[in-house]
């Protein structure tokens, strides 16, 4: 079993930056993939951003790069949101993957994602 607690949402104006946390704990495998995912109202849930700790690899989504990007402190997932847009509003999640996920794919999927958190909220607005 994996428990994932994501923290760090919140109201925040158009051009504002946040950061994410993602904290892992239980019993995970010694080298797994955090992915970051977010659902908008109405929309289905899109990847934004995942790290594969087998090499440290990471990907952000076509939608999100330059302004997102992910990164980890031991058991700490941390999404680093700049110049949010409205578009940006969303519950994001962390999930956790024990199957290696390519640093490349595109979109980012959801597949092996198999423990996931309750999300946070992130609202852009003015």
């Amino acid at each position: 079993q994996v428990q994932l607690v994501e923290s760090g949402g919140g109201l925040v104006q158009p051009g504002d930056s946040l950061t994410l946390s993602c904290a892992v704990s239980g019993s995970p495998v010694e080298y797994y993939t955090i992915g970051w995912f977010r659902q908008a109202p109405g929309k289905e849930r899109e990847g934004v951003a995942l790290i594969n700790l087998s090499d440290r690899s990471t990907d952000v989504d076509d939608a999100v790069k330059g302004r997102f990007s992910i990164t980890r402190d031991k058991d700490m997932f941390f999404l680093w949101a700049n110049n949010l847009t409205p578009e940006d509003t969303a519950v994001y999640f962390c999930a956790y993957s024990e199957p290696y996920h390519l640093p490349t794919s595109q979109p980012i999927g959801d597949w092996g994602f198999t423990y996931w958190g309750r999300g946070t909220q992130v609202t852009v607005s003015a």
